[in-house]
């Protein structure tokens, strides 16, 4: 067994990003978007599938690295302010990388889309960063219970212009639809509203405080099976907190709810636990190298998946596109059409594989 305390880097860390990146293709590139099997897509509005997990746990991640990463440098006398700049470079970077992966390859500006995954990455870093580097974890707490609460008032008994009280049961009554089609430019993943959108943005940046939260119990509590239970334990309580939380306001992805909050943090404390126990505490290691050599480059890995879809999944002239082959060539073999498509999906995830793989062996990290 492997002593863990006071750890400067979580290999269980580094492996669950890659996890969660590896994932986030799979549910992202299927075969083909009519043959998916149910857990591989997001619910359709209220309520979960295992895909609403992986976005709030890499957004949690992000949380957790903040401090693990930051802590570091300032232990070593490193200057807050020249940190704050490095971090809203940074987030400036994602940002423009969401961009110019929404506009490839066709690059039309007249379409573009100014929210997305990345984006959303972003504009979730950098407020977290700044909170780490000029607060306390007691005002992290303060401002993510007060961002949820007011969220969940705001959503869920605010009148709507136009519209009266507001109808969580639909997409189109609630003031982040409203804010969205009134104020958000570009074109909008849902036509009148993003899941991206304005609103929502905030709840989504407490995911990354919970993160935080995390990253500061597992540095605070020295002793290995200490930090562990506490982590299993919040983790419980914030799950449980979030499933009575939707009594009154829905687990909604589209929307970020408070509950949705609770509910994807607390799996994700446990989870960050488990991993913990299993990798850095007991040293089980041999299944994790997929896992690590996503992690260290999470954010090129899903930007070369995004990319390069216009050659694995774009049709040219009379060929009809690699994954429509695919899935119709296994699907004359008399398999189902939805496991064709999620195989497809699987081997899209070891053709990214084979990049982040030779930058993994070059010790290559490419950080934005």
């Amino acid at each position: 067994m492997t002593a863990i305390s006071t750890p400067s880097r979580l290999i269980s860390l580094d492996a669950l990003r890659g996890f969660t990146i590896m994932a986030m293709i799979v549910v992202n590139d299927p075969g083909s978007w009519d043959h998916v099997y149910a857990p591989l897509l997001h619910a359709t509005w209220n309520g979960v599938t295992p895909t609403d997990y992986i976005y709030p746990f890499f957004i949690f991640i992000i949380g957790v690295s903040i401090v693990m990463a930051y802590q570091k440098q300032l232990d070593a006398n490193a200057d807050k302010a020249a940190l704050a700049k490095k971090a809203a470079w940074r987030a400036l970077k994602i940002y423009l990388v969401g961009l110019f992966l929404w506009l490839w390859p066709q690059f039309d500006f007249g379409g573009i889309r100014w929210t997305g995954v990345l984006q959303r990455i972003s504009v979730v870093f950098l407020p977290c960063a700044l909170l780490f580097l000029y607060s306390d974890w007691k005002t992290w707490l303060r401002v993510g219970i007060g961002t949820l609460v007011a969220y969940w008032l705001i959503m869920a008994y605010l009148p709507v212009p136009g519209i009266g009280s507001p109808d969580l049961s639909v997409p189109e009554k609630n003031w982040a639809h409203y804010l969205d089609s009134i104020a958000l430019p570009g074109v909008l993943w849902q036509k009148t509203w993003d899941p991206e959108g304005i609103l929502s943005t905030f709840p989504s940046i407490v995911t990354g405080i919970t993160g935080m939260l995390a990253g500061k119990l597992i540095l605070t509590v020295k002793d290995d099976y200490r930090r562990l239970t506490w982590l299993f334990f919040w983790g419980l309580v914030m799950l449980t907190l979030g499933e009575v939380w939707s009594w009154f306001f829905p687990l909604n992805k589209h929307i970020w709810t408070s509950s949705y909050v609770m509910h994807t943090s607390g799996l994700a404390f446990m989870a960050l636990a488990a991993s913990m126990f299993v990798i850095d505490l007991h040293g089980r290691t041999r299944w994790i190298k997929p896992g690590l050599v996503f992690g260290a480059n999470s954010i090129t890995a899903y930007v070369l998946a995004g990319m390069l879809t216009a050659v694995f999944y774009s049709g040219y002239g009379d060929f009809p596109g690699l994954n429509k082959l695919w899935v119709d060539g296994l699907s004359r073999a008399d398999l189902s059409a939805k496991f064709a498509s999620l195989t497809y999906a699987l081997l899209y995830v070891a053709v990214i594989f084979l990049p982040v793989y030779w930058l993994y062996k070059k010790k290559i990290l490419i950080k934005l």
